[in-house]
């Protein structure tokens, strides 16, 4: 290569980055103008609403290329760009320019209409321009040359991370062009109404060179930091091993265990754990698989009662099963937890169906989620090894006390082999539709992207009559569909979080009127109403920042208005979380009442 005022003149980058500066080269001043103050406009809208704008700036992206092209036909009558001839450039430039004229066309025709096609198609447009930036250093070694490849290969990492994040690219690339295009209306507009700037000398050839180097050299840094952070967050993604493996045939009946397998994860003293696959029923009654961990006291002596527990909010893609991690059952989860052993309880957790089993997730759908908490606890009894005193108890938190609340009122008629003598709801997701309505007012709270993805995915995947278009926006599809792909325990979740806390103020998650249709009727359909042939307990700390307290204070208001007995307990202090630590008054209290119910006393419920 060779450097300073000797190098030979590179002919300048019609990237689609500077195709619109070459469009307004020479224009008057009121043109400039003009043009500046509409381009100002555009970007501040790009940038402060790019996905109210994603639309647009798909069609945005699209002129760019063709643009480009444009640019880059015009551009042949320029000196040579490398070694190989000026036949050989044109050449170059020629295909170059058709590129990004058929990108272009292809862009108008569906880019602007399809939002989920902007974040694929952004990406394949950078890899392409990277692509073409490194091909050009190849052609003509210079200096300019060079930098314009840093630049590119840059471009190459962020078209991989397009492809990889789709919801952080609608944000990401909209904030960029918006920027951009401010910061080049502005540059316009001021050209515009001031003229343009007396010329000052600037730094020798060789300086210039040094600077544009340095400059690119921190994009390329930036581009592979970002590139590793985006890997980190992906390492340690759960991963399926051929236990989940889906069998030729299923048996007709539910509850019926069809294989075991070690479970290699942590499990509180004193207790061994097997995993279990086994069937259960959806909630039209078709025979589905699903799995789950049965841990027991590892020095049982004789027939043991048995905790069925349903777990909270995790994820609703196969990955996300507890079973596949190391903390299925854990002091800060699950109550009694540290005492299972002591207490000489058997303990079952379903993944519920979809989440480790093929299969759609009952997220919030309670005969789903009931059906499969129940019929774990049937699969268990035929562990071998295993022996159970048939008493059984209910255990729920979160979407599992939805699903606990369910499986108890579901008892006596799905599974009236089992003796279930106690359910136990905490901090349950008892009303969805009371809940959706104060997400859908607070779609800026932390967290609230995840359940708004979770459950719109869920039920448009497990509901006939629902799809996505029932919920969402267009804009925001594919923010639901990234989202509901991830699990709550990886990395990749916090993307999801910060997209939607970007997002909350720009455009609603959740299409307007969509809990007043078919959407908000299913929602309605899943409130647990009763009755409960055994004793009911609820619990729930008052701080709690998931789930309103009020939520469940008017839900057990409204049971114990109809005549069904509840015990209830509000835990002042206590968050979504907290109140399951070992140690806690809530942890106290349901082993407690556990206890008294496997003992056959009589229940306490507080109703006024």
């Amino acid at each position: 290569m060779t450097t300073g005022p000797t190098e030979p003149a590179a002919p300048p980058s019609r990237s689609r980055f500077r195709a619109a500066p070459w469009l307004v080269a020479g224009a008057p001043r009121g043109v400039l103008a003009v043009v500046g103050a509409v381009l100002l406009a555009l970007g501040l809208f790009l940038f402060v609403r790019p996905l109210t704008a994603v639309g647009f700036l798909g069609i945005y992206l699209a002129v760019s290329c063709l643009l480009s092209g444009l640019a880059e036909l015009a551009d042949r009558t320029h000196e040579q760009d490398g070694q190989d001839g000026r036949e050989g450039a044109d050449r170059f430039r020629v295909a170059t320019g058709v590129w990004w004229l058929l990108a272009g066309l292809t862009g108008l025709a569906w880019w602007g209409r399809d939002v989920d096609l902007f974040a694929p198609a952004a990406g394949v447009v950078l890899l392409v321009s990277g692509g073409l930036a490194v091909l050009r250093l190849a052609r003509g070694r210079t200096w300019t040359l060079a930098v314009g490849a840093l630049v590119g290969l840059a471009e190459i990492l962020f078209g991989v991370l397009a492809l990889t994040w789709p919801d952080a690219t609608l944000i990401v690339v909209g904030i960029l062009f918006g920027g951009r295009t401010a910061v080049f209306g502005t540059s316009l507009l001021v050209r515009g109404l001031l003229g343009p700037r007396r010329r000052v000398p600037g730094p020798p050839g060789r300086a210039r060179t040094v600077l544009r180097v340095v400059l690119a050299t921190a994009v390329l840094a930036a581009a592979v930091g970002t590139a590793w952070v985006s890997h980190t967050l992906r390492d340690g993604a759960p991963v399926l091993d051929g236990f989940y493996d889906t069998p030729a045939a299923l048996p007709d009946e539910p509850g019926v265990l069809i294989r075991t397998a070690p479970y290699d994860g942590d499990l509180p003293r004193g207790m061994t754990g097997t995993r279990i696959y086994y069937t259960t029923t959806d909630a039209d009654g078709e025979v589905i698989p699903s799995t789950g961990v049965l841990a027991v006291p590892e020095r049982a002596t004789g027939p043991l009662p048995l905790v069925t527990w349903a777990h909270g909010t995790v994820g609703i893609a196969r990955a996300c099963a507890p079973s596949t991690g190391p903390d299925v059952l854990t002091p800060d989860h699950q109550p009694g937890a540290d005492r299972l052993a002591e207490l000489g309880w058997a303990f079952v957790s379903s993944d519920y169906p979809g989440m480790g089993a093929e299969g759609a997730t009952p997220y919030l759908v309670g005969e789903g989620e009931g059906r499969a908490v129940l019929d774990a606890a049937r699969a268990a009894g035929q562990v071998e090894g295993v022996e159970l005193d048939g008493r059984t108890v209910v255990w729920g938190h979160s979407q599992g006390g939805h699903g606990a609340l369910w499986a108890g009122q579901l008892a006596p008629s799905y599974a009236p082999d089992l003796d279930v003598v106690g359910t136990a709801a905490l901090s349950p997701a008892s009303n969805p539709r009371a809940i959706a309505d104060r997400v859908a007012a607070r779609p800026g709270a932390l967290g609230a992207s995840l359940g708004i993805a979770f459950v719109a995915q869920a039920y448009a995947d497990y509901y006939a009559d629902l799809s996505l278009t029932d919920a969402a926006p267009p804009s925001a599809r594919t923010l639901i569909r990234e989202a509901a792909s991830r699990c709550t325990g990886e990395g990749g979740t916090l993307v999801t979080i910060l997209t939607g806390l970007s997002v909350a103020r720009d455009t609603p998650l959740i299409r307007s009127g969509a809990l007043d249709g078919r959407f908000g009727r299913r929602l309605e359909e899943n409130i647990p109403a009763g009755p409960w042939a055994a004793p009911l307990f609820v619990g729930q700390g008052e701080q709690d920042e998931v789930i309103a307290f009020r939520i469940n204070q008017d839900y057990v208001a409204d049971l114990c208005a109809q005549g069904i007995d509840v015990e209830f307990h509000g835990y002042p202090g206590g968050t979504h979380m907290s109140v399951l630590k070992a140690g806690s008054a809530l942890d106290d209290d349901v082993v407690a009442w556990t206890q008294d119910r496997l003992a056959g006393r009589p229940a306490r419920p507080n109703c006024p």
